[in-house]
């Protein structure tokens, strides 16, 4: 303002940016990136054009137009199939791309419960044999369990038998054996007990005997005593000259009293007579003992009667006939047992008769009973009962698994349903999709051919007032790229025929028609931004030409305002630029500078 620049924004890059970009678009009432696509020749975009590179070109005019914009909207509505499949997915576990492999799944399923029923049948049937042949076996052991529970019972009391018989015969042995030892005690005894009265007689009179030995023993051992006394007197009365040794009288001889061999000679009579007496002593001594040991055997065999209560022989008769009873008893016991054997035995006792009828009613229970038999329908039963269990663990898994097939199959026959419904939706999205969203769609093909018209006709208007010798210029779409075909009258010339300027001419009529297209005829200006980039020598100087010429073609008569942002300032030599503007990065910010 009034020859002095002044800042309209500032601030970091990010700031400035954003800054710039709100004050251009308000400056000129416009959205930046229309100004951009409409205003705005961005660097290469003139090469691309001149060199005729159709893939670039189309990708232009597809940002011209907007189709670019559809990208944004096939990608969301791609985002939102794909979020769509995926809802679909986690709901079902299925989407619309797997209806094949789902229908596969429930033929397969099908077959399945299909192939499984026969075999469930055969086990259905099978399992109704294996219960009835165990019904069967039930009733046949617990008919035969009790038979079993008496055949032990009818061993128990043959064993009970056997053990009451070993003890009755034991109790007759010892029986016997007691009696026996009271006759041998007993016969004896009744000849030893008469003698008793002779005995003690006997021993009386060997008493007495023995009393009056003893007594004429004792006189004479007395005598002897005397004897010997006046012997040691007789001693000392020897006569001395005829004349008495106690009174010394004459005497012609002594008393035999006091004669000492008189007396020697009595004393050894005495000592004969002693010898002989004390000889009878021992004998009748001896005869004595002897005879008191008769009396005690007469006595012991007394007390032994006394004790067995034997008072005579005729009891020991009976006695020993008894014996011979008991032991012809003891032989008619048998040891082994049948009901014909005890018939004899049964009675021998009331035990031994409660014994008999117990054996014989349990025979006659158990008559007819097979333990083998028995043995093997038990095993049979444990047989058949864990074939069941198979059966019935096979049968169960089968059908369970069956019952499963059957639910997944309700469950995949549901979620198919579902899923053809989907199919269809998805079908008539990508339908649109196809037909409006896609860059090869009709709708872009459409728009594109629209817009190649106008752009065509109003490029053709551009070059027909540069004095070009190109009278009109015709855009046509390819597969991926678009074709640039210029005329001159009824012929066609090749884009790299012609020269430096005329394909910049070329160019600049081609992006105006485009900025035409956006409906920004009322903008006098366009911004180039290093617009001889990748263009040779002959093509930049062209440019600067075809720029002045273009300055003035606007309809309404305003000039045209160019704007080159560019590092190659030889270009606007010996040319009417207006204004020129150098920009300088300093430390303190960029530097504005008029040339």
């Amino acid at each position: 303002m009034n020859g002095k620049l002044i800042p309209i924004a500032e601030g970091e890059r990010k700031q400035f940016g954003e800054s710039m970009t709100m004050h251009v678009e308000k400056t000129l009432g416009m959205d930046f990136e229309k100004l951009r696509v409409a205003s705005i020749v961005q660097q290469g975009e003139l090469s691309s054009i001149i060199k005729a590179k159709g893939k670039e070109f189309k990708e232009l005019l597809n940002a011209i137009i907007g189709i670019d914009k559809l990208d944004t909207a096939l990608s969301s509505m791609r985002t939102v199939q794909r979020e769509f499949r995926t809802s679909i997915q986690e709901k079902f576990g299925y989407d619309d791309t797997q209806i094949q492999l789902l229908e596969n799944k429930i033929t397969e399923y099908e077959n399945e419960s299909k192939n499984v029923q026969p075999r469930l049948e055969q086990l259905a049937t099978e399992k109704k044999e294996q219960e009835l042949l165990i019904s069967r076996l039930e009733k046949q052991i617990q008919d035969d369990s009790s038979k079993e529970s008496q055949l032990k019972e009818l061993e128990s009391r043959k064993k009970e038998w056997r053990e009451y018989a070993m003890h009755v015969i034991k109790s007759i042995k010892n029986e016997v054996v007691e009696k026996e030892e009271i006759v041998n005690e007993c016969k004896p005894c009744f000849a030893i007990s008469k003698n008793r009265n002779e005995v003690e007689t006997k021993i009386n009179e060997s008493q007495e005997k023995l009393s009056a030995v003893e007594s004429e023993l004792n006189d004479l051992e007395k005598k002897q005593v005397r004897l010997e006394e006046h012997e040691e007197l007789a001693e000392k009365l020897v006569l001395k000259d005829g004349k008495c040794p106690v009174c010394d009288s004459l005497v012609d001889h002594l008393k035999p009293l006091f004669q000492k061999k008189h007396i020697e000679e009595e004393i050894e009579v005495i000592q004969k007579k002693v010898l002989e007496l004390k000889h009878e002593k021992d004998e009748f001594e001896q005869i004595t003992v002897k005879l008191s040991h008769e009396l005690e055997k007469v006595k012991k065999a007394e007390t032994i009667l006394s004790t067995h209560k034997i008072k005579n022989e005729s009891q020991l008769d009976e006695i020993i006939t008894e014996i011979k009873m008991k032991v012809k008893q003891m032989q008619k016991i048998p040891l082994t047992v049948n009901s014909d054997q005890l018939v004899e035995t049964a009675t021998l006792d009331s035990h031994a008769k409660t014994i008999y009828e117990n054996i014989l009613s349990l025979e006659t229970s158990t008559k007819g009973f097979d333990q083998q038999k028995f043995l093997e329908n038990i095993q049979s039963r444990e047989s058949s009962r864990h074939r069941l269990s198979q059966i019935n663990e096979n049968y169960g898994e089968i059908s369970g698994k069956n019952k499963q097939v059957k639910m997944e199959l309700n469950k995949l026959g549901s979620t198919l349903k579902e899923l053809k419904h989907v199919k269809g939706y998805v079908t008539e999205l990508e339908l649109i999709q196809k037909n409006v969203y896609e860059r090869e769609g009709p709708v872009s093909k459409s728009l594109r051919s629209w817009a190649l018209e106008i752009i065509s006709q109003k490029a053709s208007e551009y070059l027909e007032n540069l004095n070009t010798k190109i009278q009109r210029i015709s855009l046509s779409e390819k597969t991926r790229d678009v074709n640039i075909s210029c005329y001159s009258r009824n012929a066609v010339l090749d884009l790299e025929s012609l020269s430096g300027g005329e394909q910049v001419s070329v160019a600049l009529a081609l992006r105006l028609g485009m900025s035409h297209l956006l409906g920004a005829s009322n903008l006098n200006f366009m911004i180039l931004d290093e617009p001889t980039a990748h263009l040779d020598s002959e093509r930049r100087k062209s440019l600067v030409n075809v720029l002045s010429q273009l300055i003035n073609l606007k309809e309404d008569n305003s000039s045209m305002q160019f704007i080159i942002i560019t590092h190659d300032a030889e270009i606007f030599d010996d040319s009417s630029v207006e204004n020129i503007y150098k920009f300088e990065s300093a430390p303190d910010g960029t530097i504005v500078s008029r040339l």
